[in-house]
């Protein structure tokens, strides 16, 4: 187990809580969960208030993982446009989904309401084109969700956009007022302290080395194991080969993000007029907020080589600087990152195998209200209502090309065309 929780302005804006011991022995449950974030916590509290004993194990730290490193953006929606779902499940169902994407937001506020967790919520999101070709996308998909999906998306051109957002790279933007961001890892500790006092279990330090599966499966560590009639794969880009059929239908991609300096009340205020969460329609794409204490939070620079990109501290710095030319006074004081899972196709990875080892992966750097929702609709089946796991366990997923030899160098080619054609045209 690390020493603390890994370096980022997440961890070190909060106290470091006591460290919950490792599992020693064997314990029985009603479930066991392997991962705590956003999933696993979630699906845990809602199934103990639901009466069910859950132990869950936790590799390293609460949040340890994308779950207390992101970016924290809790958007409505998944990884892939509504159209990828549409054309798997057609429009009824499709809007299920986005239906139960939008209730997911508001599932988080009324959860971090009714737990008096502390994570800085703040309403509000905007997407931006850079392009013409992205402003056209932009709008197409975002008359889409007006006139198909009934969500109040609204459109921004350019001298709209800028009374909101002082930076002259973007040309218009798609507003989404329900959409938020947050604190993540204040978001995933307090999940831990309400699952913890509704009765669930956690034990950290403890990486399960082992899977047995049937009908009394076991999570096995090196010092102990939990045997239950139902499991819970929470462990997305971190399962490190526990169920190599999972494994080939997601890559684990490395995303990064930095903390400026404090700017002070008034300069951040003059950067995003509203407060709201940012991101933009590139392949390679930007992404920022403000913090509660005026700092501007500034993420990107995806590494589909599993390696940091050179430079990486410097490289984040000049692209705030792009979007931002005055802050050029402003460094960036801190720089971190992690893995996100994504799939082919950017559609979610939901479902169950032998019929009680359920699991939820792929959420494509858009998981901050959707692993939320995955945890609730996974604590739902487990209680016999799995009319919506139905429903994500009917989207495909082909395996990444290539094997575990070649498949990484095939997607970092895929990857630099995609960039390419973004920064031709």
């Amino acid at each position: 187990m690390s020493a603390a929780f890994p370096p980022s302005w997440y961890a070190s804006s909060l106290p470091e809580p006591p460290a919950l011991p490792p599992l020693r022995g064997e314990l029985q449950a009603d479930v066991a969960i392997l991962g705590a974030g956003y999933t696993g916590l979630t699906a845990a509290l809602e199934l103990a208030l639901r009466g069910q004993r859950v132990v869950v194990l936790e590799a390293q730290r609460i949040g340890w993982g994308a779950s207390g490193r992101n970016g924290g953006q809790a958007l409505v929606g998944y990884g892939c446009e509504v159209d990828e779902l549409e054309r798997q499940l057609g429009r009824e169902d499709a809007r299920h989904l986005f239906d139960w994407s939008r209730d997911a937001v508001q599932a988080m506020r009324a959860r971090i309401d009714r737990h008096g967790i502390d994570c800085h919520w703040v309403q509000g999101h905007a997407s931006v084109a850079i392009r013409a070709r992205h402003e056209q996308d932009l709008r197409a998909n975002c008359e889409h969700l007006q006139q198909h999906y009934d969500y109040p998306m609204q459109w921004w051109p350019r001298d709209t956009l800028r009374m909101q957002l002082d930076s002259p790279r973007y040309r218009a933007a798609m507003f989404d007022p329900l959409s938020a961001h947050l604190h993540p890892l204040a978001y995933a500790r307090g999940l831990a302290d309400a699952a913890r006092a509704a009765g669930v279990v956690i034990h950290e330090a403890s990486p399960v080395t082992r899977i047995q599966r049937g009908a009394n499966a076991v999570l096995h560590t090196d010092h102990g194991s939990v045997r239950a009639p139902q499991l819970v794969v929470a462990g997305n880009a971190l399962l490190q080969g526990l169920v190599p059929e999972l494994e080939r239908r997601i890559m684990p991609v490395g995303t990064y993000i930095g903390a400026s300096a404090p700017l002070g009340a008034e300069r951040a205020r003059a950067l995003i007029g509203n407060n709201m969460a940012v991101s933009d329609t590139a392949w390679a794409l930007d992404y920022f907020r403000l913090s509660h204490d005026h700092r501007l939070l500034f993420g990107g620079r995806a590494s589909y080589s599993a390696l940091p990109p050179p430079g990486l501290h410097r490289v984040m710095q000049r692209r705030m600087h792009q979007v931002f030319p005055q802050l050029a006074d402003i460094p960036l004081q801190q720089v971190w990152g992690g893995y996100v899972d994504i799939t082919r196709n950017r559609a979610p990875h939901w479902g169950r195998l032998d019929g009680n080892l359920y699991f939820a992966q792929g959420f494509s750097g858009h998981g901050v209200a959707a692993a939320g929702l995955a945890g609730e609709v996974i604590a739902a089946a487990i209680s016999g209502q799995s009319e919506r796991l139905d429903v994500f366990q009917r989207l495909q997923h082909a395996p990444f090309p290539g094997g575990r030899l070649l498949r990484m160098p095939l997607l970092v080619a895929a990857m630099s065309w995609y960039k390419l054609r973004d920064a031709l045209w």
